[in-house]
């Protein structure tokens, strides 16, 4: 995710509200591995460690460990090369999660 995201035209934002201008944190989970301890204290530099989930499944959205939203990766060009960003496909319903 950018900065500063970009919104759709029908999207408003409550610009008088103070809240609205503090940065938050948003994790983007790829996926999950579950390896024995024994097998994850001997990777080395190179080692691959294999995730759940493939390079086309969406990825997950969080702040903090509330699911806010699932996207796919994409790859955008712009002037300091290729930046890895997420498109939203769904937004999670806050009464369901």
């Amino acid at each position: 995710m950018t900065d500063s995201p970009e919104r759709s035209p029908t999207h408003s934002v409550d610009q008088t509200n103070p809240f609205t201008s503090v940065p938050i944190e948003v994790s983007v989970c790829v996926g999950k591995a579950r390896p024995l301890i024994r097998d994850l204290v001997g990777l080395g530099e190179n080692a691959v460690l294999t995730l759940d989930k493939s390079v086309d499944d969406p990825v997950d959205l969080y702040v903090g460990d509330r699911l806010i939203a699932r996207g796919i990766l994409e790859e955008q060009d712009d002037e300091d090369g290729g930046k890895l960003v997420v498109r939203l496909t769904q937004i999670i319903d806050k009464n369901t999660n």
